[in-house]
């Protein structure tokens, strides 16, 4: 190594230059082997394998004759909580769905919330329609409804018939001034006209059940009061007024029924509408936040490929900046311990987990970064509990990705799992957004990736630079068309429930907690399936 460099001897000025040149490169050279010298210059290899949910299994603990299925909860934490308190949002079960234009659309959203999960409506569209979208699982359902359809006694049944068009609602408050809160002097349902028969140049107030002859409720009862009047009284509908006959709110007997029907659905304990979540992006939030939050989101989700970024930080910061952390937002994706603290620093109030794995994702394949499914969730787990450890505050973790059975998902709880994301999965029902098509003998329905020609959601995968697609980095595809979705969740949730019971647990920390786990060679694989025997044709 050399300390100083000192020039030869030279009569001539270019001998000089080609001197001073040298030194000038020597001098470089020094300075990278003391760099060299000072830290490790080679790339870090991680001792563990990436490996995925295939290469484990649970192994069975003791069923105790309250290890029923009855007997288990599925309960779990969306977002960040201080010890000792509860989490803001709570799920009824472990499951929401992609942020993906094949898989999250309202009807599956309403769906999915009535049987205890939660969808994030896709953010890859115009801002205006992803609003309107989290606007109808908003308006879907709910104890005391504002009315949004209203007119006066002097319009027409064309203006009925216009109106129901636009609002999809055909109970229709009649006001002195067709507001929302003017005085009460009627309502129009489906009972009241013919649209065959009854001329569309007809009055309202010569169609309406005038106020004498409804049954109407106080402002100031409760859900339950009121949902009695309905049961005594035989509605479907009950206005509620105040002292002054205003109308305030409506009160269906549809949302008593569906709440009955659906014991686990996922509502808001104050007015009963349903909860939903949105995907936004790292390019237009500063518009795109406000306006979700005005339509009613419950929470939102950035929607990356590759969450450990600084757009990510910037975006969270933003956000909890400007609505003073009123406004819960999760962040990923990532596949590590370093990337989970990063977003939780920045805010996120839950951290998804997972890059590649997803059924639809080729990112391993175009760009050769992820990490297999279970050794990410199972890192990122650890990082969680450390943290939590360390602050007192929970950020729950999603795993996202890499579930191919049912039996999967217990793993991904167990190996610390708080909820799980699930695409193709949602796919596959008569809620999710896409056609039913038929090819050949079989049923399917079209799935494609945010990474994918179709989809062009350049902004899950943004790098900077020009506002286009790069390349792709999900496919087009099918997945088999399964019916309604729930039938499937109960099939699914009681396979998971069962595993549950043979583990000895009956809620998701005693299974993080307790659970044993092993992992299987190839050949144990084989052995688990149907093997040594041939199978009948099944009908």
């Amino acid at each position: 190594m050399m300390n100083e460099i000192k020039p030869r001897r030279c009569k001539t000025r270019k001998s000089k230059v080609k001197i001073r040149l040298c030194m000038e490169k020597c001098l470089l050279l020094h300075n990278f082997y003391i760099a060299k010298k000072d830290r490790n210059l080679m790339a870090i290899y991680l001792n563990d394998v990436s490996r995925t949910f295939g290469e484990y299994l649970l192994i069975p603990g003791l069923t105790t004759k309250q290890c029923v299925p009855s007997n288990v909860s599925l309960r779990t934490p969306l977002v960040k909580f201080a010890k000792g308190e509860k989490s803001a949002i709570e799920l009824n079960i472990p499951l929401v769905s992609a942020i993906m234009q094949s898989v999250s659309g309202p009807e599956l959203a309403i769906e999915l919330a009535r049987n205890g999960g939660l969808s994030f409506i896709f953010g890859s569209q115009p801002i205006v329609s992803q609003a309107e979208m989290v606007r109808k699982v908003k308006k879907f359902k709910a104890g005391f409804v504002v009315s949004d359809s209203n007119l006066t006694p002097e319009n027409t049944l064309a203006d009925i018939l216009s109106l129901i068009q636009k609002t999809e609602h055909s109970t229709i408050g009649i006001t002195d001034d067709g507001t929302p809160n003017g005085k009460l002097l009627g309502m129009v349902t489906s009972r009241d006209y013919r649209v065959g028969v009854d001329s569309h140049d007809a009055k309202v107030k010569d169609l309406m059940t005038p106020f004498s002859k409804l049954t109407v409720g106080k402002l100031g009862m409760s859900l339950s009061e009121a949902n009695q009047i309905i049961w005594d009284h035989k509605l479907n509908t009950l206005p509620i007024i105040d002292k002054d006959q205003n109308l305030c709110y409506f009160v269906f007997r549809k949302d008593y029924d569906s709440h009955k029907n659906n014991p686990h659905e996922l509502s808001d304990n104050s007015d009963k509408k349903l909860l939903v979540g949105a995907g936004i992006n790292t390019r237009d939030y500063k518009e795109r936040v406000p306006a979700l939050v005005e339509a009613g989101v419950d929470v939102l989700c950035i929607d990356s490929s590759d969450g450990y970024s600084e757009w990510q930080y910037e975006t969270l910061h933003w956000i909890k900046e400007n609505y003073n952390n009123q406004v819960l937002v999760g962040a990923g994706n990532v596949v590590d311990e370093e990337g989970f603290l990063y977003l939780v620093e920045a805010g996120a109030d839950f951290v998804k987990v997972g890059i590649g794995g997803g059924s639809i994702c080729i990112t391993r394949e175009q760009k050769g970064i992820g990490r297999g499914q279970a050794t990410a969730l199972m890192d990122v787990a650890k990082a969680r509990d450390a943290y939590f450890e360390k602050t007192g505050f929970y950020v729950p973790i999603c795993s996202d990705g890499g579930l191919v059975h049912d039996y999967h998902m217990v793993l991904a709880l167990a190996m610390g799992a708080d909820f799980l994301m699930m695409g193709r999965y949602f796919a596959r029902f008569d809620e999710s957004p896409t056609k039913k098509l038929r090819i050949g003998n079989n049923y399917v329905k079209e799935y494609w990736g945010e990474g994918s020609n179709r989809a062009q959601n350049w902004q899950r995968y943004d790098m900077g630079g020009s506002e286009s697609l790069k390349f792709e980095e999900g496919v087009d595809s099918y997945v088999p068309y399964a019916g309604k979705m729930k039938d499937n969740l109960k099939l699914t949730l009681g396979k998971v429930k069962a595993t549950m019971c043979s583990c000895g647990t009956l809620n998701i920390p005693e299974l993080q907690n307790n659970v044993k786990i092993t992992l299987v060679s190839s050949t144990s694989i084989v052995e688990g399936g149907a093997h040594d025997v041939i199978l009948k044709e099944q009908s």
